[in-house]
């Protein structure tokens, strides 16, 4: 089944369907957005920002793509085989994908990570948005690795965390335990940012970064889900 699943047809197929589900959710889906003056401020900006949302949340981040306006956009995606069928839906969204992961601890030299690296400074240099899920491709989940705040400190661009909820969703029995939202599902994104790291900031004052934007999605979360609550009463 997992060699079926690789196969360069099935997976455009897979890439066909995922696309088309996506453009159903941005049709149908209404969201309600917290925080919201700040973001369009920087994407009405010449200059570049990276925006976070964790992996499980991929459906609702796809599906919040009007956020991002006419600015140019990339999504970071894994060189995995099973990445690829993601690259492929991301790109027939209009969102090209950069191909590359950091590994286990943030190691920005592996899986294709330092080329990817390299490319996404370029994006965000050229005032692109670069977009992340940080947890991504194999977890831990919802725990932040470094490569963002690194990323951040290299590009001197300002960062975005995205905490979104959609319901009714699917939950799936997946690593991150993905929610995937239904057509007509009601959306609530919670943004915080714009959050910056100095360019001279050392390795404390990367991990003091890193810890609090993972407290920040994770209470983001939280709110974004308590809100949606609200909403839906």
């Amino acid at each position: 089944m997992k060699r079926l699943l690789r196969a360069s047809t099935v997976q455009s197929l897979l890439a066909w369907i995922i696309a088309g589900y996506i453009e159903v959710l941005i049709a149908t889906v209404r969201w309600r957005f917290d925080n919201r003056q700040a973001a369009d401020l920087a994407m009405a900006s010449p200059g570049g920002l990276i925006a976070l949302f964790w992996h499980g949340r991929i459906a609702q981040g796809m599906a919040c793509r009007p956020l991002l306006a006419q600015k140019p956009r990339r999504v970071m995606i894994s060189l995995s085989r099973d990445g690829q069928f993601i690259a492929l839906a991301a790109r027939r969204l209009g969102i090209p994908p950069l191909r590359g992961s950091a590994a286990s601890g943030g190691d920005t030299l592996a899986k294709g990570g330092a080329s990817a690296f390299r490319q996404a400074l370029a994006v965000l240099r050229a005032g692109g948005v670069m977009i992340l899920t940080p947890d991504g491709p194999r977890g831990p989940r919802e725990v932040l690795p470094p490569g963002p705040a690194q990323m951040a400190r290299a590009a001197g661009c300002p960062v975005f965390l995205m905490s979104l909820a959609a319901r009714p969703a699917l939950a799936l029995d997946s690593w991150d335990k993905a929610r995937v939202p239904l057509p007509f599902a009601r959306g609530q994104v919670v943004l915080d940012g714009p959050l910056w790291v100095a360019p001279d900031a050392g390795e404390a004052a990367i991990e003091a970064a890193r810890a609090d934007w993972q407290q920040r999605m994770n209470a983001g979360q939280e709110r974004a889900e308590a809100l949606l609550a609200g909403v839906s009463a």
